[in-house]
């Protein structure tokens, strides 16, 4: 990696969605190349000892011409992902406060494009097109065969359905599952879902295994949004779903089959907008 002083002083903003919280660099020069940003994600999304985030999210040029413009998303552990919801929200509200474009628009990622409307801090964004479903899969971890369910929402997803969510050491499991042979070479992520019902209203607890970050998260966009469809194509639940993140934030997630899309829309904070100091890349 060539001499870090020249990213020292850059200007970053911090943005959350769910509990999923992320770092966001605007890049429509391409002074950053995707090496660089590979190596700046591990450094500045470590926890307690940098900046701390989920992911690192550059915004670019777009390709498209529908699209405003394009992102770059790191995992923290430095890998790149083609999508992520809350992300997807958390930029979208970004360009928007700051004054860079006007909502509704698309931009532009690695799944596809992607719509987003922004009304004040409340963000809903259509994710691409759910692909590759599967119903029931036996997955076999620990001598347990799991019940799985699998679908792309942008990125890839197993759901699980299972009653005793606190008592999971999804950690354990859900490290297995992301890099179970079924998945290789890409791996998934993994959700494990209880239906629960209040006021005469079934609503979804989800509970995550990122892929890239390696751990649980508080809130997984497209973690949720691939909970709902799967809910809802089973039967389980009707449209629209809400869900119940880790971090305590109700989403909600709009299926419309005729279109075949998933809405995502949700609540998001703009932390703050500061600049990258010399110890946050030790």
């Amino acid at each position: 990696m060539e001499d870090l002083r020249r990213f020292i002083d850059l200007n970053f903003y911090k943005l959350c969605a769910s509990g999923n919280d992320f770092i966001i660099i605007l890049n429509f020069d391409k002074k950053i190349s995707p090496e660089e940003g590979k190596f700046l994600a591990k450094k500045l999304c470590r926890h307690k000892f940098s900046i701390s985030a989920d992911g690192l999210i550059f915004l670019e040029n777009p390709v498209s011409p529908e699209a405003k413009f394009a992102w770059r998303f790191f995992n923290a552990d430095g890998s790149e992902a083609e999508m992520c919801g809350n992300g997807a929200r958390c930029v979208a509200r970004l360009v928007e406060e700051i004054g860079l474009f006007k909502s509704p628009f698309y931009f532009e990622t690695k799944a596809g494009l992607i719509y987003a409307e922004v009304k004040g801090k409340r963000v809903k964004v259509a994710l691409t097109e759910p692909k590759d479903l599967q119903i029931n899969l036996s997955i076999k971890i620990n001598q347990q065969n799991f019940v799985s369910h699998f679908v792309n929402t942008g990125v890839p997803h197993v759901v699980i359905f299972w009653d005793k969510l606190e008592e999971l050491p999804i950690e354990e499991i859900g490290a297995k599952i992301r890099y179970h042979e079924m998945f290789k070479p890409s791996g998934t992520n993994v959700n494990f879902v209880k239906i629960e019902e209040k006021n005469g209203q079934k609503f979804l607890k989800v509970r995550t295994y990122e892929r890239g970050v390696e751990a649980e998260t508080l809130a997984c966009g497209t973690g949720s949004s691939a909970s709902a469809y799967i809910a809802y194509k089973l039967g389980l639940i009707e449209n629209p779903v809400n869900v119940l993140t880790r971090g305590g934030e109700v989403l909600t997630i709009y299926i419309d089959e005729i279109e075949n899309k998933i809405y995502l829309e949700g609540d998001t904070i703009f932390v703050f907008e500061g600049k990258i100091k010399e110890d946050a890349l030790r």
